[in-house]
């Protein structure tokens, strides 16, 4: 959840006006569809008389099975199924719909379209073979994963098997204390793995949708592994899971909660100020905290590093066409009246802006295959949500509506007013090349708020995975621009390629302003601030 826009859903009224919309078309230009209809008849000849060109996408992997290219019936099938995609979207592209609803029927076209694929249904050869090869037990199992996730998961195909991993046993595991505890959040300091370590630490703020180890999955996708390897004195905040009675806290609690714990880092390390480290809606606090020490003239950051986040809320992606007036305000009453936002429920947005990679291709593995979902340690933190309370859920759709940290002094926390220029600091500022939650474009232009020297690096991944990018990876490589011009397209065209994670550039960049290196302290927290439990703590289980 890192740009406000999941937050406010994809209501059944938008889809059912946006579906009314494209039926008055087709009414009132019914030559439009018998051009249409035509041409699609001319195309199933073709894929008929074996005459057809049409593929998918390269990047499409539902047709990968052989089957779908060698036998004349599947090959027909889906060439057919294609044709008829196309001449749709053609349909759409040739109206005379104004450019946003254009765009909002090409987004509910797509998702229709994509859910009748015959990879969906027992047509898809796959499925059929492994019938075979079962005598039908994999259509026994479908049929239990299906009544199961009918029953547990809100009628979409389960994306992990939640029962492969632990918190603590076998996922987050990098040895650590919780050293301090407020109502809101714990703070975590990780066991230095170096004899000498970097005097100024490194404080990591994650988004409050999501537990904190995405930081710290398994060892060999750990950041904060990877950190501590290379002598940071690392800390992390674990958000406390709201429940009904937290309705009420809102962005300034979570401010005001985080610089308790930025004094107690201050206070275990002996160092004046810390490193800060914000991702997602994370990034957005974090950068909110910076605004406010800012205005309160307190010196307690030394630079800041922004991952997949998006302070400029001008966003332009498929779930933004969808917020309009009316959406905003039924999705800020509805947490309201619940007093909590459920992560489950920005989980099935998420689903629905990538259905062939999120929904079908479970779908297919589950219920088709009769396989178990796979256990995958990112797939299982993804679906290890918490809830928003409704105060802090609400301030999100107005940060959306009014975008005030692109304009001074409109935002207040602690009567101090929010401006994101007075924040001089170094900045180092990662987006994902393929991030469909926040476009690195606008990732791009809300770097352009703070008032210090920037560094911006595009990662080759997506929203999750340009976090998670250890360096060992051997397909990664990221764009980098010393420079920083006014617009993305001006800094991708001076941009050179790198190989590699952008991780490694990053401890470069981080250690030129991480002060001297100094004795690893012997044990954790300090007089002021003991241990209290042993890391992951006790927040991430709730």
């Amino acid at each position: 959840m890192a740009g406000p826009n999941p937050i406010i859903g994809i209501h059944s009224k938008d889809v059912f006006d946006t579906l009314s919309i494209m039926l008055k078309q087709a009414l009132s230009n019914p030559r439009s569809i018998f051009q249409q209809t035509l041409r699609l008849g001319g195309d199933w000849l073709q894929v008929l008389l074996g005459n057809s060109s049409l593929r998918p996408d390269a990047r499409d992997h539902r047709f990968q099975d052989a089957a779908w290219y060698d036998s004349i019936f599947f090959r027909r099938l889906m060439q057919g199924y294609f044709a008829w995609h196309h001449r749709l979207h053609e349909w759409i592209e040739e109206s005379d719909l104004t450019e946003c609803d254009r765009r909002r029927a090409t987004f509910i076209l797509s998702i229709l379209t994509e859910a009748c694929s015959p990879t969906n249904t027992l047509l898809n050869p796959e499925a059929l073979k492994r019938c075979v090869e079962t005598s039908g037990v994999s259509l026994v199992q479908g049929a239990r994963h299906f009544v199961h996730d009918w029953l547990h998961n809100g009628g979409l195909p389960s994306q992990v098997n939640m029962k492969a991993f632990c918190v603590g046993e076998n996922i987050a595991v990098s040895p650590g204390a919780v050293v301090f505890r407020n109502e809101l959040l714990e703070l975590l300091q990780y066991q230095p793995t170096t004899t000498e370590v970097w005097q100024r630490p490194l404080f990591l703020i994650p988004p409050q949708i999501n537990k904190y180890y995405i930081f710290d999955l398994t060892p060999e996708k750990s950041f904060i592994q990877h950190a501590t390897q290379q002598g940071m004195q690392v800390f992390v905040c674990s958000w406390r899971n709201p429940k009904i009675e937290q309705r009420d806290w809102g962005l300034e609690n979570y401010v005001v909660a985080l610089e308790d714990a930025l004094d107690a880092v201050i206070e275990i390390t002996g160092s004046h100020d810390v490193n800060v480290m914000g991702a997602c809606s994370g990034g957005i606090t974090a950068a909110t905290l910076l605004g406010y020490l800012a205005a309160a003239n307190k010196s307690k950051v030394n630079s800041f590093t922004l991952m997949v986040s998006v302070l400029d809320l001008n966003i332009d992606n498929d779930a933004a066409l969808f917020a309009t007036d009316r959406s905003l305000a039924q999705a800020k009453s509805y947490s309201h009246r619940r007093g909590v936002l459920e992560g489950k429920d920005l989980a099935r947005v998420f689903a629905w802006m990538r259905p062939n990679d999120l929904i079908w291709h479970y779908w297919v593995n589950n219920y088709l295959l009769g396989y178990e979902p796979p256990a995958n340690e990112v797939l299982y933190w993804n679906n290890d949500t918490t809830r928003l309370p409704a105060e802090l859920h609400g301030e999100f759709i107005e940060m959306y509506e009014e975008n005030p940290l692109h304009k001074p002094g409109l935002l207040k926390i602690c009567h101090q007013p929010i401006d994101l220029k007075q924040v001089t600091v170094d900045t180092y500022i990662m987006a994902g090349m393929t991030d469909h939650i926040t476009p690195w474009e606008a990732c791009y232009r809300s770097s352009h708020l703070f008032g210090g020297k920037c560094q911006f690096v595009l990662s080759n991944s997506g929203h999750i995975q340009s976090i998670l990018n250890p360096p060992d990876n051997k397909k990664s490589y990221y764009f980098l621009n010393h420079e920083h011009p006014k617009t993305a397209k001006e800094w991708k065209l001076g941009a050179h390629r790198i190989g590699g994670s952008w991780w490694v550039h990053w401890i470069d960049w981080i250690s030129q302003r991480s002060a001297e290196k100094v004795p690893a302290p012997q044990q954790l927290g300090s007089a002021s601030y003991p241990a209290l439990d042993i890391a992951p703590g006790t927040y991430v289980h709730e």
